[in-house]
């Protein structure tokens, strides 16, 4: 399938951040779209975009004259029509364990601090930013918890998530590790996950989709 990859991104979502990481693990070049989700009301909602995806969220992945949308649909997408290198294991009971570590991210965590949550909180509510912020803290904490309960001694657990490559977990985590730290929250205080970030990080795939790498980040985050 050589039909050109462009992915819909923006530079500091969690999810499209996935998608970068999956998408570079498996070689596929692509082009970025940049879709600014804050400014003017967010381009999200915009009559254009809302063509390519109806929900209005990032991140969606053109290839051809597919409209591919969902970032873990979009990740098991990309390992069944590309599937070396694999992003989960070779065994049930192994691919099991992987997805239910990335669904505790996607699933769980992820859309209790999504912006739309958030924007609803301060638009609707009125709830102040310090509360906003300890909600996003106390949510992320209560899921990264389990997640490193779920990592600790456990015998499938490697360099990474699973083993000894990197895997949809993996690339679940890092991102939300990114939320974590801007919300000021304490990494050092899950071991199992902080060794783990390290391997991610100084692997090539995710280093280059590191939100501060993207086009659309603003200067004084890149470089």
């Amino acid at each position: 399938m050589n039909d050109r990859l462009r992915l819909y991104s923006y530079w500091r979502s969690s999810a499209a951040y996935r998608v970068r990481i999956g998408l570079n693990l498996k070689g596929l070049p692509y082009e970025l779209f940049p879709v600014h989700l804050l400014r003017d009301g967010g381009d999200q909602h915009k009559p254009a975009f809302r063509t390519a995806n109806p929900q209005g969220l990032v991140p969606v992945l053109e290839h051809g004259q597919r409209m591919l949308r969902q970032s873990m649909a979009i990740l098991e997408y990309l390992d069944e029509v590309w599937p070396d290198p694999p992003l989960l294991p070779a065994t049930a009971r192994d691919r099991q364990r992987v997805r239910a570590l990335a669904q505790l991210v996607a699933c769980d965590i992820h859309p209790l601090n999504n912006l739309r949550v958030l924007q609803y909180f301060e638009r609707e509510w009125h709830v102040p930013q310090p509360e906003r912020d300890e909600w996003v803290r106390h949510w992320i904490c209560d899921g990264l918890d389990a997640f490193e309960a779920m990592l600790h001694d456990h015998p499938s657990t490697g360099s990474f998530c699973d083993g000894h490559a990197p895997t949809l977990a993996d690339a679940c985590l890092i991102p939300q590790l990114y939320n974590a730290r801007r919300f000021g929250v304490d990494i050092a205080r899950f071991p199992t996950i902080a060794r783990i970030e390290q391997a991610c990080l100084a692997h090539p795939a995710f280093d280059e989709a590191r939100p501060e790498k993207q086009p659309d980040a603003p200067e004084k985050t890149a470089g």
